[in-house]
């Protein structure tokens, strides 16, 4: 078998990567760009990341029998790998924990300052200076849009540190936990002190966090994207964040990745970054889960068996 994974990662990474793969399998690790074109023909699995798999990648892939992603699957052309007989698949729920504790870790930092006072301690600043505001979660209400397998680790989170939960989701959900309200898309962003997104992108969801929703959120309410960055107009994110329309934002995602060096989201105060590694625990682009559901589907594919977590339906 070979697997070309694409990618931006360090050597370091490439080599922990290819360990989490059987010996006999050929795993190719390679940038977009031309190295790339050079291995799509005669791989029987992509796993891509930073590229769109769309017809005119794929009429190229020859022997591709799987397109395998993580969570997110909205760079693949399902209906165009359907029509050409690959399967498609994610990795749905994978990183369900690793994403939800990146969740709760921000919002603590956020609310407890710990950027700030990490600085203040590393600056050896005299502690008679200290000049800051922080804040309890037990009491707060968390609008928690989506309700899959993250937002539900999420909303299990914040009842244990005490917090009402709010969710608003596009699919009907039968029976939930009595801890949950279920409420619609304005009251929860109009009532939230933290509003947490939580939804796969799609046509739907596509710069569904506009000015008109942060115009609507309350001025001291703190905004936490782990999703998709494509979910959220970001210059109207930036626009809300310097006018004091809400009080700060925790992103782990963005429009275009990685986050531009001159992106002024670096530059805000009441922002805290990360680069897109919410669901990696294990280290730089490493997640021990993911690979070993990668390895388990590929051993379905190898076998002439469908994957788990498929996307489409091949006859």
């Amino acid at each position: 078998m070979k697997i070309l994974i694409v990618g931006y990662f360090t050597e370091s990474t490439k080599t922990n990567i290819k360990g989490y793969f059987p010996n006999d399998w050929n795993v190719v690790i390679v940038p977009p760009g031309e190295e790339m074109m050079s291995h799509i023909e005669d791989c029987q699995v992509i796993i891509p990341e930073h590229i769109k798999v769309n017809h005119d990648l794929l009429s190229k892939a020859k022997n591709l029998k799987l397109v395998q992603t993580g969570a997110g699957y909205d760079n693949v052309d399902i209906d165009a790998c359907t029509q050409l007989g690959i399967w498609v698949a994610n990795a749905a729920g994978v990183n369900a924990q690793a994403v939800s504790e990146h969740v709760m870790a921000l919002m603590l930092s956020y609310y407890k300052n710990i950027p700030y006072l990490n600085s203040f301690m590393k600056n050896r600043i005299d502690e008679k200076q200290l000049n800051y505001s922080g804040s309890e979660l037990a009491g707060k209400t968390v609008g928690i849009i989506g309700f899959g397998a993250i937002g539900k680790k999420v909303a299990e989170f914040c009842k244990t540190f005490d917090m009402n939960v709010l969710v608003n989701t596009r699919h009907a959900i039968v029976h939930t936990d009595s801890f949950v309200k279920m409420v619609d898309f304005d009251h929860l962003i109009s009532t939230s002190d933290i509003v947490t997104v939580h939804v796969s992108l799609n046509p739907q969801t596509a710069q569904m966090i506009d000015k008109g929703v942060f115009k609507k959120m309350k001025n001291t309410a703190l905004f936490i994207n782990t999703a998709r960055g494509r979910i959220v107009n970001e210059s109207d994110l930036i626009t809300a964040l310097k006018e004091g329309e809400i009080s700060g934002a925790c992103l782990d995602v963005f429009e275009s990745e990685p986050l531009p060096l001159d992106s002024e989201l670096r530059n805000l105060n009441n922002v805290i970054l990360t680069p897109h590694t919410a669901g990696m625990p294990d280290g730089v682009k490493l997640h021990k889960k993911r690979y070993d559901f990668f390895v388990k589907n590929i051993k379905h594919i190898k076998n002439g068996e469908e994957p788990d977590s498929k996307l489409n339906q091949v006859l």
